[in-house]
C-alpha cells in the first residue's frame, strides 16, 4: 500500500471522526435542553397563497388539509409535516381562530378515518373553532369512519360527486394463531390478574363472555358516533342506525340525499361558501405550513428528544398501514386486512 493510499485513508478517518464527534455534540445539546426543561418557542405557521383576493383585502380564508390515516402517534422529525397529526391541526385551527383578518376555514378531508379517540380530538378542535369562525369541511376522494366523524364538527360540508363517505361504525380486530401454534408444538402460558386481562389473545380461542365484553365496547363507541352524527346533522339516531349509519360507504350523491352533507361541489365551491359564511367575498386564500429546523429534520430537537430516537425505514411510501391489533377504528374494514 503506498503512501498517498494511506493518507487517503487516514484523511477520511479524520473527517468520518469529526462528523461523528459534531453529531454527538449536537444531540448532546438537544438532551440537555430537553431534560432542563427548556422547549422550543412555538412559532406561528407561515402563509402560503392559494388565490388572490380583491386589490388591498386584508381578509383571508385559511385552507387546512387531514389527509391520510388519522393516528395519535407521532413520527416527528422530517416527516412529521407530510403525515396527519392531532397537534398541528389543533395549532393551525387555534392560529386561524386567533388571527381577526380570518374570516373563515375550508378543511380538506382526504381520509379513511382513523383511530378512536384521535379523531374524536380532531372532531373536537372543528369543533371548537367552528363555534368561533364558519369551518367549511370539504371532502375529496375519501373521508370515511373517522373522516366523516371529523367533519360533523364543521359549520358546512361539501363533497365531490365521486367522494366516498360515510361509513359509520367501529371496527376492532385481533389475529388468533392458537391452531397455527398447535400444528408446530407452540404453546403460550399467561399468568393475569383477572379474566378480561388477556382478552383478545391469539393463543387461545376466545371465551363467549369476552365476545359479548368486546362487542359491548365497541356498540358503546358506535353510540357515540351515532350521536356526533345525529347531533350534527339534525336526523333522528334510529333513522341513522337503520339506515346510512350500518357501516356501508356511500357517494357523495348518496351522502346528499341521506343529509349527510350539505351540497356538491369541489373545493373551489368549499371557497366560495367560506367566503360567503365569513362574510368576506374579497378574501384571499392561504395556507399554512411550517418548515422544519435543522434539529428537527434530524429528530434531535426537545420536542423529538423526549423519548428514545428510533429510526424506521417505510418502502412502501405509506401505501400500507400499520394498525394495532385490539385497537379500536373509525375506519372501513378493508383497511384492517
Amino acid at each position: 500500500m503506498n503512501k498517498t493510499t494511506i493518507g487517503c485513508l487516514i484523511a477520511a478517518l479524520v473527517v468520518a471522526l469529526g462528523l461523528s464527534v459534531c453529531f454527538n455534540l449536537i444531540q448532546t445539546a438537544a438532551l440537555l435542553g430537553a431534560e432542563s426543561g427548556q422547549t422550543d418557542e412555538v412559532e406561528p405557521l407561515t402563509e402560503k397563497l392559494v388565490s388572490k383576493g380583491q386589490v388591498e383585502a386584508l381578509s383571508k380564508i385559511v385552507h387546512l388539509d387531514l389527509e391520510g390515516i388519522i393516528s395519535s402517534m407521532s413520527t416527528g422529525g422530517f416527516l412529521e409535516e407530510a403525515l396527519p397529526s392531532l397537534d398541528g391541526m389543533k395549532r393551525a385551527l387555534e392560529q386561524a381562530v386567533d388571527d381577526d383578518a380570518v374570516k373563515a376555514i375550508v378543511l380538506r378531508v382526504n381520509s379513511p378515518g382513523g383511530e378512536v379517540t384521535a379523531s374524536d380530538i380532531i372532531y373536537n378542535a372543528v369543533k371548537k373553532a367552528a363555534a368561533k369562525k364558519p369551518v367549511v369541511v370539504y371532502m375529496d376522494s375519501v373521508a370515511a369512519s373517522g373522516g366523516y366523524y371529523v367533519a360533523c364538527g364543521a359549520t358546512k360540508v361539501i363533497a365531490s360527486e365521486t367522494t366516498l363517505t360515510a361509513s359509520i361504525g367501529v371496527i376492532m380486530e385481533s389475529m388468533n394463531y392458537h391452531e397455527l401454534f398447535g400444528k408446530v408444538g407452540l404453546g403460550s402460558q399467561t399468568f393475569t390478574s383477572g379474566a378480561f386481562k388477556d382478552t383478545l389473545s391469539g393463543a387461545r380461542p376466545m371465551r363467549e363472555d369476552e365476545k359479548v365484553y368486546v362487542q359491548a365496547l365497541v356498540n358503546e363507541m358506535y353510540d357515540r358516533f351515532l350521536g356526533i352524527v345525529s347531533e350534527a346533522r339534525k336526523v333522528p339516531k334510529d333513522v341513522l342506525r337503520n339506515t346510512v349509519a350500518d357501516g356501508r360507504v356511500v357517494t357523495g350523491r348518496q351522502a346528499l340525499a341521506a343529509k349527510l352533507v350539505d351540497q356538491i361541489g369541489y373545493i373551489e365551491d368549499a371557497y366560495a361558501l367560506a367566503k360567503e359564511l365569513g362574510k368576506a367575498p374579497e378574501a384571499a386564500v392561504v395556507k399554512y405550513h411550517s418548515a422544519p429546523t435543522f434539529l428537527d429534520a434530524l429528530g434531535l430537537s426537545a420536542r423529538s428528544t423526549k423519548s428514545p430516537a428510533k429510526i424506521e425505514l417505510d418502502l412502501t411510501g405509506g401505501a400500507l398501514t400499520k394498525l394495532q391489533p385490539g385497537m379500536m377504528y373509525y375506519l372501513p374494514g378493508s383497511y384492517l386486512r
